[in-house]
Formats: C-alpha cells, sequence, structure tokens
C-alpha cells in the first residue's frame, strides 16, 4: 500500500467505525514482525493493521476462527473484540483485541525451561485435539518438498556471506536427510504454525499467552514442534518431545521444518531485522548441536 500506517491513521479509522473507542490514547508498539503494525489503544486494547495484502489474509483468518477455537485451549489468545473495515485510503480488513499482557522469551534468558516446555506442550495438545471439520490449510502444513527448492536456494545464499559462518554442508545433510523420511499416515491436526518466540509470551517463567494466529489451520504435526529448537535448550526440548508422544519421523521433520525457515530468514533479514536474524542464528546451531 502507498498510505502511511501511523497513530493519525488508527484515529481515524476508530473514529469513523467504532467511535467508543475513539477518545483512547494511540501509541505504535514496536514489535519484530514484519506483516503487522501494532498500536496500544489505551491500556487494555490494541489494533492490528496488516501492512501487506498476505497480513490481511491473517487478520481475516483471526477474526473467523479465534472465537470458534478459544474455549478449547488452556492458554489466553488474543479475543477480537472489533472487526475494522478498510477505509480513508487504508485498503484491508484490520482488528481490535484485548490487550494480553507479558513478555516475549529469549532462548538465551529462559530461567525455568522445563516448565515452559510442558506448557507449550499442553498448548500444542490441545490445538491438536480441536476437530479439524471445516479447517482451513495451515500455511506451514504441506509436504516438506514443497520447502526444497526455496531451502536449497537459502543455501546457496549463506554460502556466498561467509562473515555468517553457517556450516552450509552440514545443514544440507540434515535436510537432505529429512526429505527422505516418511510423510505423515495421519490425518492432519489443528496447528499454531507459527510458534515463534515473538508469538509468545510469558509471565515469569511460564506461557501466559499465545498470539498471532495468521497462519494456523490443519496440517502436518511437525509444524508445531518449532520451539523445541527456536526457543527451548536441549533439557527443554526433551521434556517437550516426550509430553507430545513424537515418534522419530515428525521430530525430524519438525527439526528440518524449523531450519528451512530458519535458513530462508537469515540472509533476508540479516540487515533488516535483528530479532529474526538473530533467532535464525539460534535456530541453526541448535540443529547442528543436536546433531553434532
Amino acid at each position: 500500500m502507498s498510505g502511511v500506517v501511523d497513530e493519525n491513521l488508527v484515529r481515524k479509522l476508530l473514529a469513523a467505525q467504532f467511535p467508543r473507542w475513539a477518545g483512547r490514547t494511540v501509541e505504535r508498539w514496536p514489535s519484530g514482525g514484519t506483516v503487522n503494525a501494532m498500536f496500544r489503544l489505551g491500556d487494555d486494547l490494541v489494533v492490528r493493521l496488516p501492512l501487506t495484502k498476505g497480513g490481511a489474509k491473517d487478520v481475516t483468518l483471526e477474526q473467523e476462527w479465534l472465537p470458534r477455537i478459544v474455549s478449547r485451549l488452556p492458554t489466553p489468545i488474543p479475543e477480537v473484540l472489533g472487526a475494522g473495515l478498510p477505509a480513508d485510503g487504508y485498503p484491508w480488513p484490520w482488528s481490535v483485541y484485548r490487550w494480553l499482557p507479558g513478555d516475549n522469551p529469549r532462548p538465551d534468558a529462559l530461567g525455568r525451561p522445563v516448565p515452559l516446555a510442558e506448557d507449550l506442550a499442553g498448548f500444542v495438545l490441545a490445538m491438536r485435539r480441536i476437530p479439524t471439520k471445516q479447517a482451513p490449510k495451515a500455511h506451514r502444513g504441506g509436504p516438506l518438498k514443497t520447502l526444497d527448492a526455496e531451502t536449497r536456494s537459502a543455501i546457496e545464499q549463506l554460502r556466498a556471506i561467509p562473515e555468517e559462518n553457517v556450516d552450509c554442508d552440514a545443514v544440507l545433510a540434515v535436510w537432505e536427510n529429512a526429505l527422505g523420511m516418511p510423510e505423515p499416515s495421519a490425518a492432519p491436526v489443528w496447528l499454531h504454525a507459527d510458534l515463534m518466540p515473538g508469538n509468545l509470551l510469558l509471565d515469569g517463567d511460564r506461557l501466559s499467552a499465545v498470539i498471532d494466529f495468521g497462519c494456523m489451520g490443519a496440517g502436518d504435526p511437525a509444524c508445531d514442534l518449532f520451539p523445541a529448537w527456536n526457543l527451548l535448550p536441549s533439557s527443554g526440548r526433551e521434556v517437550f518431545r516426550e509430553a507430545l508422544s513424537v515418534d522419530d519421523a515428525t521430530w525430524n521433520r519438525g527439526r528440518a521444518r524449523t531450519l528451512s525457515q530458519a535458513l530462508i530468514a537469515l540472509p533476508y533479514y540479516r540487515k533488516t531485522n535483528e530479532s529474526m536474524a538473530g533467532n535464525a542464528r539460534h535456530v541453526i546451531q541448535a540443529v547442528l548441536d543436536e546433531m553434532s
């Protein structure tokens, strides 16, 4: 889009569509995300405006499905309080949510990773138990081979960036080994499909909320194993796997999916988004350490 997404736009949209909130303070909220702008609305609300057409699809998905799954989950998730429409030159749907307090976890600053691993596994299990009838396809829920070309391209890009010090032969071996594993034979399950640290909130050392469900839908259960490598140390990783009863093939697919995402993200974000690039570096090292 060509217009500016800022506090003034939010105030205009609120005044026209949700006048009951128009008098509240509006403040841009810093975020490591790349497809949405977030604005605090007073103390207890937040406005989410997509910055891309793809982000707009995510908002629409949340508006439809979050109210339908919330009662089945043990962890707080975003509550849609207002579904906004395109207006004032802004071309996409947008949402007002209740603000969820908490801090994003950092892999290097987890006080008690084992209880956190248990919390994460409880959330993933609850998602899997939701009936998948009429569920959309998850953004990352398809066969592993659909990621092959982009993953290999990213590895070749990283070969040309020696300062990143990625062992490209080693990560390629991990990837090719996973491609040889059987694809899931069981039915697809409900997934969050984007369990990055930026989409998790903690109260102290415990999971207090999961946010950003724009990738959710039915797909390969391996897609919700990402925290095993993007967040948890080996002790928490083992607890997470055991709680979810993950077989070897699913574990290998989950590791490969997480690695693929990191390999693609690192050359793309290394100079523009330190949060995303930093976590990508962490994932690559965590995967190689586990395989050594």
